[in-house]
């Protein structure tokens, strides 16, 4: 269910939206089978406008995790507590994705979503399975990564790239790029191109 946190008529409508395409969502997903209103196996998901305009497209912050899926991930000398499955999502859509067309709104959301499923709170070899199914059967483009400006090109909006970013991404392969501020050192090796999955190099602005 939507939460409402509008303060202005602009962002009410927003979220009235985001609502709409929400719900078209959860239609669609159900019908190749995935029930995304199934408590016992996901937990309750609630979505709303972020209150930020981040340069990401959107998040999935989550709570309540359960206790039986536990697990410990050892980062150099830190050990870290973990869950595959958690009981509560809070998707969050930035801003600036809404000003784009319905059909990425909802690429978005449904990519937020599989988050929300157990084992896929990281672009793993499930949330990939998942991407990949809906994908063939919906006809989305659902990916580990954006690509700000095709997407406001398919929107026909004009992209100004800023400043602010410090890396040129590009596949190897079909060459789309995007760009980040921050780029993980092991991002090459972590991730491929969700359109062909080729090979990514990265590139300091």
């Amino acid at each position: 269910m939507i939460q409402y946190k509008a303060n202005n008529f602009g962002r009410e409508k927003m979220e009235q939206k985001l609502e709409k395409l929400y719900e078209e969502v959860i239609l669609e997903l159900e019908n190749i089978g995935i029930k995304v209103e199934n408590n016992n196996q996901i937990g309750q998901i609630d979505i709303s406008i972020s209150k930020r305009n981040n340069k990401r497209y959107g998040v999935c912050k989550q709570e309540d995790p359960d206790k039986n899926t536990k697990y410990i991930e050892v980062s150099r000398r830190h050990r870290i507590i973990k869950y595959y499955k958690y009981n509560k999502h809070h998707i969050e859509i930035s801003p600036w994705v809404m000003e784009l067309e319905d059909s990425i709104i909802k690429n978005t959301i449904i990519h937020e979503i599989i988050h929300c499923f157990p084992y896929c709170n990281d672009h793993g070899t499930k949330f990939k399975k998942y991407a990949k199914y809906i994908n063939e059967k919906l006809g989305y483009n659902i990916s580990t990564v954006g690509n700000k400006a095709e997407d406001y090109k398919k929107s026909n909006k004009e992209y100004e790239e800023t400043k602010e970013y410090n890396y040129r991404i590009e596949c190897e392969n079909c060459t789309q790029v995007f760009y980040r501020q921050r780029v993980n050192k092991n991002f090459t090796k972590k991730y491929r191109c969700g359109k062909c999955g080729g090979k990514f190099t990265v590139y300091k602005i």
